[in-house]
């Protein structure tokens, strides 16, 4: 009876021994908890709003056509002048020298040594180089600078992720400090980018003609395509690499392993982003937290 105790009892420590090496050969594997959601169907409207300055694609140069005084100046700096608008009047120095009377001498030097400096093209005076009466200038010499309106345009800077929608013939809607909302299109843009924000600069150019100083603050809105009914999930379904190239969202498999599942980004807003490929299931479940850092087939758990 003793011995068969003993043999009882070895039998009880050699299967717990064996149950223990199992235990080690095959450790249990950590889940993850997460959150899950449905794709919803919907819609988002979300204005794309971002800072330009306006500047003068083309300037140009008023300058002397001989040495001669100034008599009189019509303009002043910022002034908006029309095309064939005289703005300066010169008075030569053979005609200073003859004097004034020289019309008494001889009815045919009435205008003689008078030139009118008149405006190339409309526009705004954006530099005024010379403007005291009866100063001497030589021929050549630089009096002002005309910024022509109708090459006003606003430099738009563009986040890069946004590239895709702030296209050229885009249309958009140019708000200056007044609040005075003016249409505009999207035209060339520029090759350069800034490091730092990582945006874009493109060019928009307003409809119609204005009048406008250089360097002003305005908003430009621009709408994104409506692309009607589309999926719908928060923002924070949304995975992406450093890049802000690649997007993707961890999709429930079953009960407890959750897949990588790249997807294609429509409008977004604060709060959601529409996806527009692929297309998912009524009742599919999406990761919404503990998603961040998921490899491809991670084991989860989900909780409420």
């Amino acid at each position: 009876m003793k011995i068969h105790k003993i043999v009882l009892a070895c039998s009880i420590i050699l299967s717990a021994c064996h149950s223990q090496s199992n235990t080690d050969q095959n450790p249990v594997k950590p889940k993850t908890n997460v959150q899950v959601t449905e794709i919803r169907s919907g819609e988002i409207k979300n204005d794309l709003v971002l800072s330009a300055t306006s500047i003068y694609l083309r300037r140009n140069s008023v300058t002397s056509s001989i040495a001669a005084f100034i008599t009189k100046v019509y303009v002043k700096l910022g002034d908006h002048v029309q095309k064939g608008q005289t703005i300066y009047l010169l008075e030569s120095k053979e005609r200073k020298a003859l004097g004034g009377d020289i019309s008494k001498v001889d009815a045919s030097l009435n205008g003689f040594g008078i030139i009118q400096i008149k405006s190339p093209a409309s526009g705004i005076i954006t530099t005024f180089d010379k403007q005291q009466i009866g100063e001497y200038i030589l021929e050549g010499t630089q009096l002002c600078t005309i910024a022509e309106n109708q090459f006003l345009a606003f430099q738009v800077n563009v986040p890069y992720e946004y590239i895709n929608i702030v296209k050229p013939g885009k249309k958009c809607v140019i708000t200056l400090p007044d609040l005075t909302k003016h249409n505009a299109t999207i035209t060339t843009p520029l090759a350069s980018m800034n490091v730092i924000a990582q945006t874009q600069t493109l060019l928009a150019k307003p409809d119609q003609s204005m009048f406008l100083p250089e360097d002003l603050l305005a908003k430009v809105q621009i709408s994104p395509a409506n692309l009607g009914q589309q999926q719908v999930l928060p923002r924070s379904c949304i995975l992406s690499d450093e890049l802000l190239k690649q997007f993707w969202i961890m999709k429930m498999q079953n009960d407890s392993v959750a897949v990588k599942v790249p997807v294609t980004l429509g409008n977004k807003n604060s709060r959601e982003i529409e996806i527009l490929a692929p297309k998912f299931r009524s009742g599919d479940r999406i990761l919404t937290s503990g998603n961040y850092g998921l490899a491809d087939t991670a084991l989860v758990t989900v909780i409420k």
